[in-house]
């Protein structure tokens, strides 16, 4: 009887009242963090080991982690497990894998060398699991230095001789050959506006619109355009299957960009972007108080009300 009189009491509630109790529902991406951010290159990468990479996501509140290849202390079978297995305890998921390769040579063999390196690559992401894996174009290498690339914002000379074409041409045949490693691990290629022929969203687009597969999106960086950002984010909002949320918490280490990050979440909001947001901290301050900052940031501005 108890039951039945509970039923006739919610059946006698108007449905104009029960809209009015209804919780208004909220909706977020997940938010995860580069191990890049608690490292930048400083040191020696034994001072910024993975492990403890993990602990310090998990304890600042973050749903994932993404793991930066050159940060590894090995690519043994065994050592990739032990990550996985951490991963899983701290509750969080391996969601992105940052690596290097680049396909702007000349020579064959030389590309062919970075092609067999970034399938290599794709076997990694699926021995931890990690379903994207971020690519690069590479550059033409004519720059003295990476300081000097970046005083320049990122632009640099061809090598004698070739054209940006040459280089177009490179890169997509050197990608379609690693995308049938890619479908059969289930790892996700995201072409990155990374400098090199990746420096505009027009040059990213270019290649993955060539390629033309459902294997190579874009990791889209927010810190990695240096003019018409918000344009050019609008551009490869619908083929992103990562975000990197770049902050430059006590100023940059190149420069520092003021990135309006609720005008960056509507721009993929209204894509209906639904995948992971990664935290990318490139300031100057201790990353023990900045990649916290970067997290209460970011999540404010990837949740919203519906």
């Amino acid at each position: 009887m108890a039951v039945a009189g509970a039923g006739l009491a919610v059946s006698n509630v108007k449905a104009g009242e029960l809209t009015k109790q209804a919780p208004k529902k909220i909706r977020r991406n997940k938010i995860g963090v580069s191990t890049y951010s608690f490292w930048q290159f400083n040191g020696p990468k034994e001072n910024s080991p993975i492990e403890d990479c993990i602990e310090k996501a998990a304890e600042m509140g973050f749903d994932g982690i993404e793991f930066l290849l050159y940060q590894m202390q090995s690519e043994d079978n065994s050592y990739l497990q032990k990550l996985k297995r951490q991963a899983f305890h701290a509750g969080l998921d391996l969601m992105g894998f940052s690596t290097h390769q680049g396909f702007l040579f000349p020579n064959k063999k030389e590309r062919d060398e970075e092609i067999k390196k970034t399938i290599h690559q794709l076997e990694l992401a699926y021995q931890l699991g990690i379903p994207t894996m971020r690519l690069n174009t590479g550059r033409w290498g004519t720059s003295k230095s990476f300081d000097d690339l970046m005083a320049k914002k990122g632009i640099e000379p061809n090598l004698d001789g070739y054209s940006d074409d040459d280089g177009f041409k490179w890169v997509i045949d050197a990608i379609e050959q690693c995308i049938p490693t890619a479908e059969k691990c289930g790892v996700v290629l995201g072409l990155e506006n990374h400098w090199g022929l990746g420096r505009t969203a027009e040059g990213v687009l270019r290649i993955v619109n060539a390629v033309d597969s459902p294997w190579l999106q874009i990791t889209s960086d927010t810190g990695n355009f240096l003019e018409n950002q918000y344009s050019q984010l609008e551009m490869m909002a619908p083929k992103t299957s990562l975000i990197q949320a770049k902050t430059y918490f006590g100023g940059g280490k190149w420069y520092t960009l003021d990135i309006d990050y609720n005008r960056v979440a509507e721009i993929f909001r209204k894509v209906d972007y639904r995948g992971y947001v990664s935290v990318e901290f490139e300031g100057e301050a201790d990353p023990m108080v900045a990649v916290p900052q970067s997290l209460e940031m970011v999540r404010n501005a990837f949740t919203w009300e519906e």
